[in-house]
C-alpha cells in the first residue's frame, strides 16, 4: 500500500520561519493600519554590489550570443569559480584546499540539509542547542532522530549540546559519542564564536572518535576578532574529519540569486570510503549546477572592487548590530552576539516564554523577531534579532521596543 513518508510525519508543526511569517501576516491582516518592522529572518536588505551587477550583465549578454551561450553548468561548478574560491577563501589563509574539493551549489541551506544523505541512517547526530532548525529537521526526515518528546522539545536519538549563557553560548564536548557533529560559527542563532584553540579541540575530538564535523561557516565574513577562525581548515587535522559549508547569501547579498559551496577533502574517509566521491556522486545525480550567470556573479565577489564594496555592506549590517546591542543593553536587556555575527541574542524580560515575548513585541511594538525556543529547548526565554534590516528601520524598531 502506498503511504506518505512516515519520517516526514514526525516533524512537529511547521518550519520555524514559516510560523513566524504566518503570525506576521495574520497580525497585519487584522491591523492594516499598523506598520510592522521585520528583524526575524536573516534576509539582507542592501542591493547587490555594483561590481557583481556588472558581472551579471556581462554574463547575461554572453548568453545572448551563440559564442557565449552556456547550457547546463558542470554539476560540481565552473572551474573559474572553484579555482577562485580555493585560492582566496582557503589558500590565502594558509588552508590546504584544492579547487576539485569545492562543490558549488545553489546555497548553504540545501547543502546543510542534503549532506546527511551520504551517511548511514543509524548514525548518531550531535547538535548545538539552540541550533539552526535545518540540521535537526533534515535528519528527522532521514529517519535517524528517534521519537519526539513534546514536553522537552527533544528527539530521543539526537545528542544535544547545550549552549548556555554561563559558557558564553559555546558547546562542550559531548559525553555520548556522536558520529556526525554539526557546528556553526559564528553561530546562528546566538551570534557566539569560539577561538581557534577551542575549535582545535573539536577537530582533535572528532579525529580521536571517528566522527565527522559538518561545519557551517555561512557568517565568516562578519568575523572582526583576530583569534576567531574563518575556516575549520585553519586547524591541524581538519582535513580528515571536517566538511565545510559556505554561502554567498550573507556576505554578498545572494539570498535572491542563490549560490553556495561545500568543501569535502579527499582524505576524509568513513569506514574506508572517501566521502569526496560519495558527495560528488550525490551532487551529480540530484543537481544540475548553479546557473552560469550566478557563478560569474560569485566570481565577482572576489574581485578587488567586489571585495571593497562588500566590506562596506558587512560594515553597514554590523553598524545595525552594534546599535541593537548597545541600545537594548542600555534599556536593561541582557544581550549577546552582534560582534562577530549579524545576530543579537537577548534574554526575554520577566522570564517570559520566547513565543509570549514574540506576541508582545508584535502587538505592542509592531516588531517581528524570532523566538529562541524555535531553535531548540535551550533557546527558551531567549530571542533573536537580526541586523539585516535598513539602519532607519533598525533605529525605529529599537525605539519601539524600548517604549513597550
Amino acid at each position: 500500500m502506498l503511504r506518505a513518508n512516515q519520517d516526514y510525519l514526525k516533524l512537529p508543526g511547521s518550519y520555524l520561519f514559516s510560523t513566524v511569517a504566518r503570525k506576521q501576516r495574520e497580525f497585519q491582516a487584522a491591523h492594516p493600519e499598523k506598520s510592522v518592522i521585520r528583524l526575524s529572518i536573516g534576509d539582507v536588505t542592501q542591493p547587490i554590489a555594483p561590481a557583481i551587477i556588472d558581472a551579471l550583465h556581462r554574463a547575461v549578454d554572453e548568453m545572448g550570443s551563440a559564442e557565449g551561450f552556456h547550457g547546463y553548468a558542470p554539476d560540481l561548478g565552473y572551474e573559474f569559480l572553484r579555482n577562485t574560491i580555493a585560492e582566496q577563501d582557503y589558500k590565502a589563509r594558509g588552508c590546504e584546499v584544492s579547487a576539485d574539493e569545492v562543490f558549488v551549489s545553489d546555497g548553504a541551506k540545501g547543502d546543510c540539509g542534503n549532506i546527511q544523505e551520504i551517511f548511514e541512517k543509524d548514525c548518531r547526530v550531535a547538535v548545538c542547542d539552540p541550533v539552526y532548525p535545518v540540521y535537526v529537521d533534515t535528519n528527522v526526515m532521514a529517519g535517524r532522530t528517534g521519537t519526539y518528546d513534546e514536553a522537552t522539545g527533544t528527539w530521543s536519538d539526537v545528542i544535544y549540546m547545550p549552549c548556555l549563557e554561563e559558557n558564553d553560548f559555546a558547546p562542550r564536548l559531548p559525553k555520548e559519542k556522536p558520529d556526525l557533529i554539526y557546528l556553526c560559527f559564528p553561530n546562528n542563532p546566538t551570534g557566539a564564536t569560539i577561538t581557534k584553540a577551542q575549535l582545535q579541540k573539536w577537530v582533535d575530538y572528532a579525529n580521536e572518535n571517528g566522527a565527522v564535523i559538518i561545519y557551517d561557516a555561512a557568517y565568516e565574513s562578519y568575523i572582526s576578532e583576530a583569534d576567531v577562525p574563518h575556516s575549520i581548515y585553519e586547524c591541524a587535522g581538519a582535513r580528515t574529519c571536517a566538511i565545510e559549508i559556505r554561502s554567498f547569501s550573507k556576505n554578498a547579498g545572494f539570498t535572491g540569486l542563490r549560490l553556495g559551496f561545500t568543501v569535502v577533502p579527499k582524505e576524509l574517509t568513513v569506514d574506508g570510503v572517501a566521502l569526496h566521491g560519495l558527495w560528488a556522486r550525490r551532487h551529480g545525480t540530484k543537481y544540475n549546477g548553479a546557473p552560469y550567470i550566478v557563478q560569474r556573479a560569485g566570481e565577482a565577489v572576489y574581485s578587488p572592487d567586489g571585495k571593497e564594496q562588500l566590506k562596506k555592506q558587512v560594515a553597514y549590517y554590523m553598524r545595525n548590530a552594534e546599535y541593537i546591542r548597545t541600545n537594548l543593553a542600555e534599556a536593561g536587556y541582557t544581550v549577546s552576539g552582534g560582534v562577530n555575527a549579524p545576530y543579537i541574542w537577548l534574554r526575554t524580560p520577566d522570564n517570559m516564554t520566547s513565543w509570549d515575548f514574540f506576541d508582545r513585541m508584535l502587538e505592542q511594538a509592531g516588531v517581528v523577531g524570532t523566538p529562541g525556543s524555535g531553535f531548540g529547548p535551550s533557546g527558551e526565554h531567549y530571542f533573536r534579532l537580526t541586523a539585516f534590516g535598513t539602519f532607519e528601520n533598525t533605529q525605529e524598531a529599537i525605539k519601539r521596543i524600548k517604549e513597550m
